[in-house]
């Protein structure tokens, strides 16, 4: 019960004041994963291994120490994952950033649209036009309604606070190191590993859940799940597909193309049959980021109340079994091995037990 209310205020209290303008915690984390790396870097996995581990094992030990403080407080517990779940979580941000370059491009301002893409992607906007800008937008708030949204609440649901601060610090360190460079090449591969293994099920749960709440965005459930079906895994990432697909098929819209980052570019599929986004389109983009979160909301607060509480009932069960038959066996060792009965021998008298049938 205190992980679905520290989940609940957690996502209202995002809803309604978003990022901290200062002393934002991730950012003190990245800060403090950039000198780390600093003092680890190799150009090898193994040296990308220890950085990982050491990066995301710091705050799920802080979790975890966090979660056993205040097992026998359910109030604190639900202030700290609401603390937790307002830190991690980005989905206003995301929405008011896709917005403010829907009205920037509207309004014609290429220079001021391509100086705000970097708060969304990484991309070099130096020659996007609208269109590309947009494109760019619509795919930034697919995959970031999964790692901002979808993803942080499966994983505080799933294994509450640890879950939380783990996953929000395996998804900035592929930020910080995990893109293709002569840098990272190796030593950001476990980060990249560990991310995309994080976000299997979000991603997918965030397609699913983009081609269900459509409508809110005048979408096509069925055109938007055709595409999903058929699209999302063209996308070189495991992950990202899933969530452009449907997105996509939502706004029927045609993404993917040529990425232009700085020194480097990708061509990627297309997903979706229509004509490519406009400035129009983000509106909506951010409508749907917005309605999947709710949905998604709803799930996790669930869950500890439901599939949680049942998996604990069965884990005790089990256990309690285990315990029983271990002290069973340890009784019984110290009673003494019991002789076999052979063939044609008599009954053997165990423990005081009479002899007779």
């Amino acid at each position: 019960m205190a992980n679905a209310v520290g989940l609940l205020a957690g996502y209202a209290l995002d809803r309604l004041l978003g990022d901290p303008r200062r002393w934002h915690p991730v950012a003190g984390f990245g800060q403090a994963a950039g000198a780390l790396e600093r003092r680890l870097y190799r150009p090898d996995r193994t040296a990308g291994a220890a950085f990982t581990a050491l990066a995301v094992g710091g705050p799920v030990l802080l979790g975890v120490a966090a979660t056993a403080a205040s097992r026998h407080r359910p109030v604190i517990r639900a202030v700290l994952v609401a603390a937790g779940t307002w830190t991690v979580l980005g989905g206003r941000t995301l929405r008011h950033e896709a917005t403010v370059m829907g009205r920037t491009l509207r309004d014609g301002d290429l220079p001021a649209a391509r100086r705000r893409l970097g708060h969304l992607c990484g991309r070099d906007p130096s020659t996007l036009g609208e269109s590309e800008l947009a494109r760019a937008t619509v795919e930034s708030v697919a995959e970031n309604t999964s790692d901002a949204v979808v993803a942080p609440l499966v994983w505080g649901a799933v294994a509450g606070l640890p879950g939380l601060l783990g996953y929000r610090a395996a998804n900035t360190l592929d930020a910080m190191v995990g893109h293709r460079s002569a840098r990272y090449a190796r030593f950001g591969t476990p980060a990249a590993r560990l991310d995309d293994l994080l976000n299997l099920v979000p991603s997918r749960l965030t397609g699913l859940l983009t081609v269900a709440v459509a409508p809110v965005a005048n979408g096509d459930r069925e055109r938007a799940w055709r595409v999903w079906r058929r699209d999302r895994n063209d996308h070189p990432s495991p992950n990202a597909g899933q969530c452009e697909a449907a997105m996509a098929g939502a706004l029927d819209v045609r993404l993917g193309g040529r990425n232009v980052y700085f020194g480097r570019s990708e061509v990627r599929p297309f997903l979706g049959d229509g004509p490519r986004p406009e400035a129009r389109h983000l509106k909506r983009a951010a409508r749907i980021s917005g309605a999947v979160g709710l949905a998604a909301l709803g799930l996790a607060a669930a869950y500890p109340l439901t599939v949680g509480r049942l998996a604990s009932a069965v884990g005790r069960r089990g256990l309690t079994a285990v315990v029983g038959r271990r002290q069973s066996t340890v009784a019984a060792g110290r009673r003494g091995p019991v002789a076999p009965i052979g063939r044609g021998s008599l009954p053997t008298v165990v423990a005081g037990q009479g002899s007779g049938r």
